[in-house]
């Protein structure tokens, strides 16, 4: 990574943060300051050291007060599932409780949710089974007393019915979950998060170490119907009827859960429809899939809401928070739980040193604070500064539509989708197309020359994204929209030295 950065021209150290702007040192020792747009891949939503948060965190480490102190009384976590359980009664009009696991990063919280669904489903898998158990009993002894006939007649071995009932249901136990995801997705590059990301670059090297997962094209939810009559598994049980003994089908609980980001990050920031939320919604409830929202980029307020899936209308079984959740101070994450799925169990099964830790509790409660003061200020400002930059982002694909293609997200979660240049008649801008490094080229440019700085996304390397806080200023929106005047200019010139100095000589 360090290789990279040089090659690009970009490998500065940062010396101080403040708000969306940060400094390097220049060969003079003085400060030079860089507009950040990358706003730490969506943690950043109150900006670099915002002095609230900063205050807090140092009173806590001031005060004496332990930050580890596990297996105690925590109340500090009780307060903060407290605050999101009011904000999630407030958006989406439930009462259900959820309930939290913490956790230390983005990745990890969707690996909880990914052991504690499937903890469900073993729970789950376990009851059906000794329920089986007991009516395959209960038909042995009836058959044995003479209370009831087999289906194929009296000459039939119940023992050995039995038998082939308790072979053939021990082979679809013993299945590995279905677990489902969205094509583009990014839920992280953990052992089982990374076969829950849609980059096969990113997942195939690890595929035989987790269960393996099926993609649900991003435009055609209705494929959940199609892959659920695909993966159908039943087991068999035996039941009295009027005194004969049926051999019937149960279906067996083969999916996970489904994995989705209502804005994709790393996919190129792309938004799920409402209409597509209800589809997946009404789809895996019909199969007892839960769906999982993962709302670590888009969570936090970032969309004009705390939860980008609110407005959208989609209720998730199970929550994952991270990024936004520090204030940009600590590593903090956390996976909320549906009350009608929580199983206490989990608790004792799974752990871990470093979450729910003092420091990042007093952080996290902070971090609600700003965001839920002033009846939600926060929110409407992240949708007013989002409207304004998504509105001149826009203009600029109207004026320069040969290098621009589209704007996409919503709030302070945007991205700029550039053409492809794999055709271009420029040489070096067609060999950093065709190598998926066009994005950084251009990000690199607009460091060096604009001191403005963002990154393409992660799975999408021709769409740049621009996530600053919700302090973000006019005067940064101005430099923003005359670098990208600049740099499409520039392309539409097929101006290369601009991006990578003057060609070789040879």
């Amino acid at each position: 990574m360090q290789n990279l950065l040089a090659l690009l021209g970009i490998d500065v150290e940062y010396v101080r943060g403040e708000g969306n702007t940060l400094y390097f040192l220049d060969e003079a020792g003085r400060e030079v300051p860089v507009i950040d747009y990358a706003g730490g891949y969506g943690a950043l939503v109150l900006g670099h050291n915002h002095p609230e948060v900063v205050a807090t965190a140092e009173s806590f480490l001031r005060s004496g007060n332990p930050v580890l102190a596990q297996a105690s009384r925590q109340p500090a976590a009780g307060r903060v599932l407290a605050r999101l359980n009011e904000i999630v009664r407030r958006e989406f009009g439930t009462t259900e409780p959820y309930y939290g696991v913490f956790s230390n990063s983005g990745a990890e919280s969707v690996e909880v949710a990914l052991k504690h669904a499937e903890f469900d489903r073993q729970l789950t898998v376990r009851g059906l089974l000794g329920e089986i158990a007991e009516h395959v009993e209960r038909a042995r002894e009836a058959v044995r007393s003479g209370a009831a006939t087999l289906p194929d007649g009296p000459d039939v071995d119940v023992d050995a019915l039995v038998d082939r009932v308790t072979a053939a249901n021990a082979v679809v136990a013993a299945r590995p979950p279905v677990l489902l995801a969205l094509e583009g997705s990014f839920h992280g590059k953990l052992v089982g998060s990374v076969q829950l990301t849609h980059n096969a670059a990113y997942r195939t090297p690890f595929a035989s170490m987790a269960a393996q997962v099926r993609f649900v094209p991003f435009d055609q939810p209705e494929a959940i119907a199609k892959i659920a009559e695909e993966e159908r598994a039943v087991l068999l049980d035996l039941r009295l009827e009027d005194g004969h003994v049926r051999v019937v089908e149960r279906d067996f609980p083969v999916f996970g859960a489904l994995f989705m980001e209502v804005i994709q990050g790393e996919g190129g920031i792309r938004e799920v429809t409402a209409e597509q939320a209800r589809t997946i919604r009404q789809a895996c409830t019909a199969i007892g899939c839960p769906v999982v929202v993962d709302e670590i980029q888009s969570g936090m307020g970032r969309t004009g809401a705390f939860f980008a899936s609110s407005p959208i209308g989609l209720q998730a079984d199970y929550y994952t928070l991270a990024k936004g959740l520090g204030g940009g101070i600590t590593k903090t994450a956390l996976t909320l739980i549906r009350g009608q799925r929580f199983r206490p169990e989990f608790d004792l099964v799974h752990s871990s040193t470093f979450a729910k830790d003092g420091l990042s509790l007093a952080v996290t409660l902070k971090v609600l604070d700003v965001l839920e003061a002033e009846g939600g200020q926060a929110y409407r400002q992240a949708a007013e500064r989002g409207d304004r930059l998504t509105r001149l982002l826009r203009s600029l694909v109207a004026a320069y539509p040969q290098v621009l293609k589209e704007v996409r997200g919503k709030g302070l979660m945007l991205g700029l989708e550039f053409r492809d240049l794999s055709d271009a008649a420029a040489p070096r801008l067609r060999e950093a197309a065709r190598a998926d490094m066009f994005g950084y080229v251009v990000s690199a440019y607009l460091l060096r020359a604009h001191r403005i700085r963002t990154f393409p996304t992660a799975s999408a390397v021709n769409t740049l994204r621009f996530e600053p806080s919700i302090y973000l200023t006019d005067e940064e929106t101005a430099a923003l929209e005359a670098a990208l005047r600049d740099v499409c200019a520039r392309l539409g010139d097929q101006d290369e030295e601009a991006f990578f100095g003057p060609a070789a000589a040879h």
